[in-house]
């Protein structure tokens, strides 16, 4: 059988850029979601040191490199109707520029080194690093189809990247802080959902099966109650976080940011990836940016 020009085409870009193919495939634009981990060392920044720090970064690391076989599995096992998307048709599986076993391979092997390291550096954030992979696991073949329960999943996801940044630097969360991520992990997983079945209209099911069981005003109306309780839920964290209560002029910058998304899911149409949001919305990074520095400044200066 002579090859078409497509065949040759994948054939050869698969041999000429294996490396950039396979670094697709991890997404790292995702790993915006792992800053997270970081959330504790802030919040501690007075007692704060190098050693705090780079047990941070080395979490952070292991949190992005195993939430790309995370990645790589929800690409394989998604691969067929990926390719009914019209964005995530063009991934690396679903695309055809690397095998689907060559990528299951790649993310087993990436795995096992991830939790080997895990569990030598500190035994008990291998247990939540290793929760976090079964969890999307089960959500890869199960779970995502579950209605409201694959929202769940997605902030569960958050809580223990949350979680994990607590446990590396040896800094207890509060309740508090635990509950606005979960709220807010639900926030940014409600805009996604919509904005696929906003993509979907015509052929909802096509891609996620779960859509059938949603409708654009289900979600309206659960991403109104998770916003309001996302601000009350934050208002009350900066007063009762055992720090100073000037923590609450923070909340203007929280009440833009959700707004500003507000505005990006329900007028531009967007939030089907919250990551890409982050670093291509000039208003969004910016307040970003802006609440980590207020939050590092008061802390440091404004709390006796």
């Amino acid at each position: 059988m002579v090859p078409t020009k497509t065949d040759v085409k994948l054939k050869g870009g698969e041999s000429r850029s294996t490396p950039g193919m396979y670094l697709a495939l991890m997404r790292p634009r995702q790993w915006t979601k792992n800053l997270l981990v970081f959330a504790a060392l802030i919040f501690s920044i007075r007692i704060a040191d190098m050693n705090m720090l780079s047990h941070a970064v080395a979490g952070f690391v292991l949190f992005c490199l195993v939430s790309s076989c995370v990645y790589v599995l929800n690409d394989y096992v998604d691969r067929e109707r990926d390719r009914m998307h019209p964005e995530k048709k063009h991934r690396p599986i679903a695309s055809g520029a690397i095998q689907p076993n060559s990528a299951l391979a790649f993310g087993v092997g990436l795995l096992a080194v991830c939790l080997l390291l895990a569990f030598r550096f500190q035994p008990v954030f291998g247990f939540v690093l290793t929760a976090y992979f079964v969890l999307n696991v089960l959500y890869s073949f199960r779970l995502k189809h579950v209605v409201i329960m694959d929202l769940l999943v997605i902030a569960a996801g958050f809580v223990l990247r949350a979680i994990g940044g607590g446990l590396v630097i040896g800094v207890p969360l509060t309740p508090w802080f635990l509950i606005c991520t979960l709220l807010l992990a639900l926030f940014l997983a409600i805009g996604k959902r919509r904005h696929e079945l906003y993509l979907l209209q015509s052929d909802k099911g096509a891609h996620r099966q779960v859509l059938e069981h949603y409708s654009m005003e289900l979600l309206n109306q659960m991403n109104a109650i998770v916003t309001t309780a996302t601000i009350m839920s934050y208002s009350l964290f900066t007063f009762t976080s055992g720090h100073t209560p000037h923590l609450m002029w923070t909340i203007v910058l929280v009440l833009y940011g959700i707004f500003r998304y507000l505005y990006l899911i329900h007028i531009e149409g967007k939030g089907g990836r919250p990551e890409k949001l982050l670093l291509e919305d000039k208003h969004i990074l910016l307040t970003v940016v802006l609440y980590a520095f207020s939050v590092a400044f008061i802390l440091l200066y404004l709390d006796k």
